[in-house]
């Protein structure tokens, strides 16, 4: 994966500030940072309104990337053992359990549901992990995602406040990050993710983004013409503060409820402006201090 990376990128550290330096929102990341006849932004489409909660792609995202084991404990939340994403868990499957009326034309069907949502890394437009990588190691691949070349990883750590997810996080044994790959080897070579490929409903969809969206426009439309008023897409906007996600999700609520931001925003989305006016000062005070010794004199 590294080799890959290196030689057709346009570098980590300089394809992050050449991200951080162009108009932020861009729909095509990927030539943004060096890119050349890239194919087309690949990336998830989640459909929770769909998700069984059979945990399928926890293990396929595990047994293909080699991810280890990160403890089978009884937490008390529901039937989630793994809690949330982290260096050991690229996806994770959150179970909500609400009080809350459910009925249909046909028949009343109690006060009480679960709402289930397989997580990921965003894979975000504007990907503030990947500015703050002082090696190289995160970068933007041809399909427009992001990856951490382990390799090439120092634990410095710096990409973890960065994500406004909260995706990234480090291992105990050596310090390096991990998060998801988007299965960048098995993209590759025409094969869809290993989480997409095992889940049983399809509540997980890769492809082309942009077809992506439009799937996910008219699933809600159905969703809410039958009646399923709160039926919303989330990360999906290219104006949000990520400049919109490469894995996006059909909610079936507000975004708090599955423990996500309600407006992320790329926490390097405002450094230009603050270099910029750090600038301005440094030069009035330079001008300032210059003025006084000519008086002196």
């Amino acid at each position: 994966m590294s080799a890959g990376g290196s030689e057709h990128r346009a570098g980590g550290s300089e394809g992050a500030r050449s991200l951080l330096s162009s108009v932020r929102g861009h729909g095509d990341p990927a030539a943004d940072t060096g890119w050349e006849g890239h194919p087309p932004r690949m990336g998830f489409f989640t459909d929770t309104s769909v998700c069984i909660g059979c945990k399928a792609c926890e293990v396929a995202c595990k047994e293909w990337n080699q991810v280890p084991e990160d403890g089978l404990l009884f937490t008390g939340m529901s039937f989630d053992n793994t809690q949330g994403l982290s260096a050991d868990s690229w996806r994770h499957v959150a179970f909500i359990e609400q009080r809350k009326p459910i009925a249909d034309s046909q028949a009343n069907l109690g006060d009480f549901r679960w709402l289930m949502s397989s997580d990921v890394c965003k894979h975000c437009t504007d990907a503030a992990c990947l500015d703050v990588c002082p090696t190289g190691a995160l970068f933007r691949t041809e399909f427009g995602t992001v990856v951490v070349q382990a390799d090439v990883c120092n634990g410095c750590g710096y990409c973890v406040p960065a994500c406004p997810y909260g995706v990234i996080g480090k291992r105990e044994d050596d310090g390096r990050v991990f998060k998801c790959t988007l299965c960048y080897d098995r993209i590759g070579v025409g094969m869809e993710p290993a989480c997409a490929k095992a889940c049983p409903t399809d509540s997980i969809q890769f492809g082309e983004l942009a077809q992506l969206r439009e799937r996910a426009s008219e699933r809600v439309q159905r969703l809410q013409e039958a009646g399923v008023l709160d039926a919303r897409l989330y990360g999906d906007d290219t104006d949000d503060g990520v400049g919109g996600a490469g894995a996006f999700f059909l909610l079936l609520d507000e975004p708090e409820v599955y423990g996500l931001p309600p407006a992320p925003v790329a926490t390097t989305r405002y450094l230009p402006a603050m270099w910029r006016g750090a600038a301005v000062a440094a030069g009035a005070l330079l001008g300032a201090v210059a003025v006084s010794v000519a008086g002196r004199r």
